[in-house]
């Protein structure tokens, strides 16, 4: 399973990173309706924060960023379950098979190099807004030197262009 094929189907709702019913079938190898059922037959393993349905708003805003293969991947009547990183562990103690387990460590391993990256991003981040900081001053002062030098240099050619009166020597 390749990191990057499940990277693709990780979203996010509500700030949360989340996966949908139907990708994770997809990715399973069963239909959405057998996830469900099984989801559903052991309810209390999947609490709020766990699982949640999309309102309608969501999954249009998530579907307008979805290229699906068919149109029959997703009734349109029905609004799609979205998994936190907590219910997809979950599922690994709901479905067990060995296709549940492999792809159950391939959505880990894609979750794990999402916060890695974000980690990162947010160092890199910080990291120039210090250097911001930090040269923004002499910045200043080098556009403060531009402007007067340009607005001295508006000045004098104004001086020029003027009909100069008085005695002519």
């Amino acid at each position: 399973m390749h990191l990057q094929h499940i990277q693709s189907k990780i979203y996010e709702i509500r700030k949360q990173k989340i996966m949908l019913d139907f990708d994770l079938a997809e990715l399973y190898q069963v239909e959405t309706r057998v996830l469900n059922q099984s989801v559903k037959r052991n309810n209390a393993r999947f609490p709020a924060d766990f699982m949640f349905q999309l309102t309608e708003k969501e999954w249009m805003f998530i579907s307008s960023q979805i290229v699906m293969t068919s149109a029959s991947k997703r009734p349109k009547s029905a609004l799609p379950y979205a998994f936190t990183e907590q219910g997809l562990a979950m599922l690994s103690g709901v479905l067990h098979s060995e296709k549940a387990i492999q792809v159950n460590i391939s959505i880990m391993r894609a979750f794990v190099v999402l916060r890695e990256f974000a980690l990162s991003n947010k160092d890199l981040t910080q990291k120039l807004k210090e250097i911001e900081g930090k040269y923004d001053k002499q910045f200043k002062d080098v556009y403060e030197a531009i402007n007067f030098l340009l607005q001295k240099d508006s000045a004098q050619q104004t001086q020029q262009k003027r009909k100069r009166i008085g005695y002519k020597l």
